[in-house]
């Protein structure tokens, strides 16, 4: 299974975006709370599991949809499952180095 992944360099910082392929142009909804997987925030590339993990391992802010996505993030050790958001079938987190 493929990923959606773009990576943006803001003024020394290198944030990634990353969710599951299939999830982009949907919405998710939970109450008051909405995700919405845009291609243009997410990019319109697919990679693989190996180019998501390089290049959140580098990354200083990364915003990660779908439950693929978190959980090779939680694999990894950047992100701590307990506090991973589900807004309705959407698995997110947001990582930032401090």
């Amino acid at each position: 299974m493929k990923f959606r992944m773009k990576v943006y360099s803001v003024k020394g910082e290198y944030l990634v975006a990353v969710c599951d392929e299939e999830i982009v142009g949907k919405t998710f909804r939970d109450g008051e709370l909405k995700i919405e997987v845009k291609e243009d925030f997410y990019g319109k590339e697919s990679f693989d599991e190996e180019d998501v993990k390089r290049a959140l391992r580098r990354a200083t802010i990364a915003n990660i949809s779908g439950e693929r996505a978190v959980k090779l993030a939680i694999k990894i050790g950047i992100v701590d499952e307990k506090k991973v958001l589900k807004i309705g079938e959407c698995w997110h987190a947001q990582m930032v180095v401090m």
